[in-house]
Protein backbone atom coordinates (compact mmCIF):
# COMPACT_ATOMS: atom_id res chain seq x y z
CA UNK A 1 0.00 0.00 0.00
CA UNK A 2 1.33 3.18 -1.00
CA UNK A 3 1.58 5.80 1.86
CA UNK A 4 1.42 9.81 1.24
CA UNK A 5 3.89 12.00 0.94
CA UNK A 6 5.31 13.79 4.27
CA UNK A 7 6.27 17.48 4.30
CA UNK A 8 9.25 16.33 4.25
CA UNK A 9 10.01 14.08 1.25
CA UNK A 10 7.27 16.38 -0.60
CA UNK A 11 9.37 19.56 0.01
CA UNK A 12 12.84 17.54 -0.59
CA UNK A 13 15.13 19.78 -2.85
CA UNK A 14 15.68 18.35 -6.33
CA UNK A 15 18.54 18.82 -8.66
CA UNK A 16 18.58 21.14 -11.99
CA UNK A 17 20.66 20.03 -14.28
CA UNK A 18 21.97 22.50 -17.39
CA UNK A 19 23.69 22.11 -20.51
CA UNK A 20 26.81 24.01 -20.74
CA UNK A 21 29.64 24.61 -23.74
CA UNK A 22 31.08 27.67 -23.02
CA UNK A 23 28.38 29.83 -25.75
CA UNK A 24 26.50 32.97 -24.38
CA UNK A 25 23.12 31.19 -24.86
CA UNK A 26 24.96 28.22 -22.40
CA UNK A 27 26.04 30.32 -19.75
CA UNK A 28 22.70 32.42 -20.24
CA UNK A 29 20.89 29.25 -19.53
CA UNK A 30 23.26 28.70 -16.29
CA UNK A 31 22.53 31.83 -14.99
CA UNK A 32 18.76 31.41 -15.31
CA UNK A 33 19.49 28.01 -13.75
CA UNK A 34 21.49 29.38 -10.60
CA UNK A 35 18.46 31.73 -10.25
CA UNK A 36 15.93 28.91 -10.12
CA UNK A 37 17.67 26.79 -7.84
CA UNK A 38 17.71 30.28 -5.18
CA UNK A 39 14.33 29.94 -5.53
CA UNK A 40 13.50 26.34 -5.20
CA UNK A 41 16.43 25.13 -2.91
CA UNK A 42 17.61 22.11 -5.53
CA UNK A 43 21.19 21.29 -6.55
CA UNK A 44 22.71 22.82 -9.55
CA UNK A 45 24.79 20.21 -12.11
CA UNK A 46 26.53 21.88 -14.87
CA UNK A 47 27.01 19.26 -17.87
CA UNK A 48 29.64 19.72 -20.74
CA UNK A 49 29.93 17.00 -23.28
CA UNK A 50 32.44 16.48 -25.48
CA UNK A 51 33.50 14.39 -28.14
CA UNK A 52 36.87 12.59 -30.11
CA UNK A 53 38.12 14.25 -33.20
CA UNK A 54 35.85 14.21 -36.18
CA UNK A 55 38.80 11.89 -37.75
CA UNK A 56 38.77 9.22 -34.54
CA UNK A 57 35.07 8.37 -35.54
CA UNK A 58 36.57 6.50 -39.17
CA UNK A 59 38.38 3.93 -37.01
CA UNK A 60 35.09 1.11 -38.23
CA UNK A 61 35.05 2.24 -41.94
CA UNK A 62 37.24 -0.47 -44.12
CA UNK A 63 40.62 0.56 -45.73
CA UNK A 64 40.04 1.31 -48.69
CA UNK A 65 43.38 2.22 -51.42
CA UNK A 66 41.24 5.52 -51.81
CA UNK A 67 41.02 6.82 -48.54
CA UNK A 68 44.13 8.36 -46.60
CA UNK A 69 45.46 6.83 -43.74
CA UNK A 70 43.93 8.27 -40.52
CA UNK A 71 46.71 9.05 -38.05
CA UNK A 72 46.28 7.38 -34.61
CA UNK A 73 45.07 9.01 -31.31
CA UNK A 74 48.37 9.41 -28.88
CA UNK A 75 47.95 7.73 -26.50
CA UNK A 76 48.58 10.80 -23.67
CA UNK A 77 45.79 12.38 -25.94
CA UNK A 78 43.69 14.41 -22.79
CA UNK A 79 40.23 15.46 -24.06
CA UNK A 80 39.01 15.08 -20.70
CA UNK A 81 41.24 17.78 -18.71
CA UNK A 82 40.52 21.06 -21.38
CA UNK A 83 36.90 19.62 -21.24
CA UNK A 84 37.12 20.37 -17.09
CA UNK A 85 38.93 23.62 -17.70
CA UNK A 86 36.94 25.17 -19.94
CA UNK A 87 33.26 24.09 -17.61
CA UNK A 88 35.51 25.60 -14.59
CA UNK A 89 35.69 28.91 -16.33
CA UNK A 90 31.88 28.93 -17.85
CA UNK A 91 30.63 28.49 -13.93
CA UNK A 92 32.99 31.16 -12.86
CA UNK A 93 32.29 33.09 -16.09
CA UNK A 94 29.16 33.10 -15.39
CA UNK A 95 28.11 32.80 -11.78
CA UNK A 96 29.49 34.82 -9.07
CA UNK A 97 31.97 33.28 -6.83
CA UNK A 98 29.18 32.14 -3.84
CA UNK A 99 26.97 31.15 -6.57
CA UNK A 100 29.76 29.45 -8.71
CA UNK A 101 31.07 27.30 -5.09
CA UNK A 102 27.71 24.81 -4.65
CA UNK A 103 27.42 24.40 -8.62
CA UNK A 104 28.29 20.08 -9.25
CA UNK A 105 30.62 20.40 -12.57
CA UNK A 106 30.26 17.13 -14.65
CA UNK A 107 32.19 16.19 -17.88
CA UNK A 108 30.89 13.93 -20.28
CA UNK A 109 32.59 12.15 -23.23
CA UNK A 110 30.05 11.66 -25.71
CA UNK A 111 26.93 13.71 -27.68
CA UNK A 112 25.84 16.66 -25.86
CA UNK A 113 22.05 16.17 -26.08
CA UNK A 114 22.32 12.39 -24.73
CA UNK A 115 24.62 13.50 -22.01
CA UNK A 116 22.56 15.94 -20.61
CA UNK A 117 19.40 13.60 -20.52
CA UNK A 118 21.67 10.91 -19.40
CA UNK A 119 22.11 13.16 -16.29
CA UNK A 120 18.52 14.35 -16.15
CA UNK A 121 17.71 10.61 -15.03
CA UNK A 122 15.88 11.61 -11.58
CA UNK A 123 16.27 15.76 -12.23
CA UNK A 124 13.43 17.85 -11.76
CA UNK A 125 14.11 20.05 -14.46
CA UNK A 126 16.81 20.43 -17.75
CA UNK A 127 18.03 23.80 -18.57
CA UNK A 128 19.44 24.20 -21.93
CA UNK A 129 20.57 27.60 -23.77
CA UNK A 130 19.77 27.86 -27.86
CA UNK A 131 21.36 30.61 -30.11
CA UNK A 132 18.72 32.96 -31.75
CA UNK A 133 19.25 33.91 -35.40
CA UNK A 134 16.81 36.39 -35.52
CA UNK A 135 13.59 36.55 -38.53
CA UNK A 136 12.09 33.16 -38.95
CA UNK A 137 14.95 31.12 -38.16
CA UNK A 138 14.59 32.56 -34.09
CA UNK A 139 11.75 29.73 -34.09
CA UNK A 140 14.10 26.97 -34.32
CA UNK A 141 15.71 25.30 -31.65
CA UNK A 142 19.04 24.07 -32.57
CA UNK A 143 19.64 20.55 -32.62
CA UNK A 144 20.50 19.64 -28.80
CA UNK A 145 17.75 21.86 -27.17
CA UNK A 146 15.75 20.07 -29.66
CA UNK A 147 16.53 16.30 -28.97
CA UNK A 148 16.38 17.54 -25.02
CA UNK A 149 13.10 18.02 -25.36
CA UNK A 150 11.74 15.80 -27.17
CA UNK A 151 12.95 13.06 -25.11
CA UNK A 152 13.61 14.44 -21.62
CA UNK A 153 12.42 12.61 -18.70
CA UNK A 154 11.41 16.40 -16.98
CA UNK A 155 10.43 19.76 -18.14
CA UNK A 156 12.57 21.32 -19.69
CA UNK A 157 13.03 25.41 -20.04
CA UNK A 158 15.40 26.47 -23.21
CA UNK A 159 16.91 29.67 -22.41
CA UNK A 160 17.04 32.33 -25.75
CA UNK A 161 20.32 33.96 -26.24
CA UNK A 162 20.92 37.38 -27.78
CA UNK A 163 20.34 37.75 -31.87
CA UNK A 164 21.31 40.75 -34.14
CA UNK A 165 17.47 41.76 -35.85
CA UNK A 166 18.96 44.29 -38.53
CA UNK A 167 22.30 44.85 -39.93
CA UNK A 168 22.20 48.34 -38.47
CA UNK A 169 23.36 46.43 -35.40
CA UNK A 170 20.20 46.64 -33.58
CA UNK A 171 19.71 43.83 -31.12
CA UNK A 172 16.70 41.75 -29.24
CA UNK A 173 17.18 40.14 -25.89
CA UNK A 174 14.68 36.81 -26.57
Amino acid sequence: MATAPTSESATAPGRIVVGVDGSQPSLQALRWAARQTALTGSALEAVLAYELPGAAGWAGLPELPELPELPELPDDLDLEGPARRALAQAVTTALPGEQAVPVSQTVVMGNAAQAILDRAVGAELIVVGVRGHGTFRATLLGSVSHTVTLHAPCPVVVVRGTAEQSEAGAHRSS
